[in-house]
């Protein structure tokens, strides 16, 4: 069994807002233009008109994603301010009103918005999709089927979206509760077969419900377009170092998997019930409130969770040579995630006199500068 490389690629959704209000704007013709012409092929609209989207190139490690990634980051950022506008790497913008957003005019934007209706007028979220490369398909289902168990922590270290128009919603990752609401989201169905999982997709695309396995919007999945594994349960990273030390340990995750595969071992098994519990705690505590491990029967706490986790993948990560990047997680444990940092700039802000409206514009200040920080 020959092992694959593991190469990755990492996509990432941004907001644009205006840099006086600090509000959402549109991203304008000539900005699109620009970042297109310098990093052709890997800059486009998103399904909003207030959004960019950004891909790396495949890339062999985590130094290589990250020259790809700064240098994509400060592309969108110098065109932007030719235009007076700052990109902020949040899923949920501060307190902008989805009501006021517009979806961009393009043929799948087009046909999306007819078919999800009023759903999809609210897709004011941007998220983080990392590819890991795994050519057999056979093992890509094989390893997406045991990588479901570690989401839960992904979405946990990855929360960056507390605020929902101007208010405190409550939890770490207020994007779930709307992307939930479409349709194919969620934890992934857990196949015997790459044979299996494409039968199931074809049954759609026969009934001509979905095109193609692209409108399949599962937390994790095999790639339609690519041979890779590819996550999307994060949320995308004000920081960029946080962005690559997230990437790094899917990518750790994912040959540790493989590498319990080549033993004949692999990781239990649970029901997606149970690990929905997780996914839940995730979503609305992030690193703060523990979560469960189902061989102990308890809640464990997150800096317990993590050192296990950073021992789990210690082999993997230097063999991938991204020890650094996995060991940068302990970070969360001392600056909290984006959400927590995030809340933490509004309590400032409105214990220094500020009312709500200006403590919001003030933690989206505070994006701008981590989004600009490392570029």
């Amino acid at each position: 069994m020959t092992e694959p490389d593991f190469t990755i690629g990492i996509e990432e959704e941004y907001l644009l807002v205006d840099r006086d209000s600090l509000a959402l704007a549109v991203a304008p013709e000539a900005l699109m233009a620009a970042c297109r012409a310098e990093m052709e092929g890997q800059v486009s609209p998103e399904f909003l008109q207030c959004q960019i989207e950004i891909g790396t190139r495949v890339c062999k490690d985590v130094g290589e994603a990250r020259d790809d990634l700064r240098k994509l980051r400060a592309c969108v950022a110098r065109h932007a301010a030719d235009h007076g506008l700052a990109p902020i790497a949040a899923s949920c913008h501060p307190f902008s009103d989805w009501k006021d957003q517009h979806h961009t005019d393009k043929e799948r934007y087009n046909v999306l918005r007819r078919d999800l209706g009023g759903v999809a007028r609210r897709m004011l979220i941007s998220g983080m999709h990392v590819h890991v490369g795994v050519p057999s398909e056979d093992m890509r289902i094989d390893l997406v089927n045991q990588l479901s168990y570690f989401l839960p922590h992904l979405l946990a270290m990855s929360a960056s979206s507390p605020f929902w128009q101007g208010e405190d919603t409550g939890l770490a990752s207020y994007r779930l509760t709307v992307f939930d609401n479409l349709p194919r989201t969620g934890l992934p169905p857990r196949f015997s077969s790459w044979a299996e999982y494409e039968r199931t997709v074809h049954a759609l695309v026969h009934m001509k419900l979905i095109e193609d396995s692209t409108k399949i919007w599962w937390d994790l999945r095999p790639s339609a377009r690519f041979p890779t594994i590819e996550t999307r349960i994060c949320d995308v990273q004000p920081k960029l170092e946080m962005t690559l030390s997230l990437a790094a340990l899917t990518q750790c995750l994912t040959r540790m998997l493989s590498r319990l595969r080549r033993r004949n071992q692999r990781w239990r098994h649970y029901d997606n019930f149970l690990l929905d519990e997780n996914r839940w705690r995730a979503q609305r505590y992030g690193i703060t409130g523990g979560l469960i491990d189902f061989g102990r029967l308890e809640v464990v706490d997150f800096p317990v969770l993590l050192d296990e986790l950073v021992a789990l993948v210690a082999e993997d990560a230097e063999a991938l040579g991204c020890t650094a990047e996995i060991e940068a997680l302990r970070d969360l444990l001392e600056t909290g995630t984006s959400a927590d940092r995030q809340r933490a700039v509004r309590t400032d802000a409105i214990e220094a006199g500020d009312d709500e409206a200006g403590a919001m514009r003030a933690v989206v200040r505070s994006l701008i500068e981590e989004f600009h920080a490392d570029l």
